[in-house]
């Protein structure tokens, strides 16, 4: 997975500002950590992680761009990268795939290149389809049942999700809905988040 953020601007200004206490690996990996932690439903038990600092504009010690790594107990692995800036591409922005014994499931976005902000934001968070590999192979090695795409044209907008958000919220208030569960993974993947940053700054494989 990835989500690298092409930025200028107002939006570069937001990033800059982010940077002076957090890492783009932090604030937007710990997203996609708890998505990794929740697929495989396995303990974490190693990360490692890089980091650069492409820009003079940010923190001596900070850096805009990461990639980390984690191992599961059960075998599993994960990969995020992410980055902030100017110099950041337009084309590596999107890769959303998870990869199996059985096959792939790729989550596919329109490109985003220079749109504007809302459009970014939604190129991020709408998905557009879904497309499903089945790696089985017939005798002669060729695949022997053909992709599936899933339309999700109709899913909802950035606002839309933030909306059904707040209403589940609000509903777990009125119902006494217990978030124990999400909230605690949450938590866990914050932690291994700070441990891929640890991870940058030490040069170390840290171990959970």
């Amino acid at each position: 997975m990835n989500l690298n953020q092409q930025s200028s601007g107002a939006k570069w200004l937001v990033h800059r500002n982010l940077m002076k206490s957090l890492s783009p690996i932090v604030d937007c990996g710990v997203h996609y950590i708890d998505v990794m932690c929740q697929m495989t439903r396995s303990k974490p038990v190693q990360v490692s992680a890089i980091g650069a600092r492409l820009s003079d504009d940010i923190p001596e010690g900070n850096y805009n761009y990461g990639q980390l790594q984690i191992r599961f107990e059960d075998g599993s692995i994960g990969w995020y990268e992410a980055g902030w800036g100017p110099m950041i591409s337009e084309t590596a922005f999107f890769i959303k795939d998870v990869i199996g014994p059985k096959g792939s499931v790729s989550i596919l976005a329109k490109e985003a290149g220079s749109a504007g902000k809302s459009a970014l934001i939604d190129a991020h968070t709408k998905t557009e389809s879904i497309k499903v590999h089945y790696a089985a192979l017939n005798e002669d090695n060729g695949f022997a049942k053909q992709d599936l795409w899933i339309d999700l044209s109709d899913e909802p907008d950035h606002q839309e999700l933030c909306n059904r958000e707040q209403r589940y919220f609000l509903k777990a208030i009125l119902e006494n809905i217990d978030l124990n569960d999400p909230t605690t993974d949450a938590i866990n993947s914050l932690r291994i988040a700070f441990a891929c940053d640890k991870s940058v700054r030490t040069g170390q494989i840290i171990a959970l």
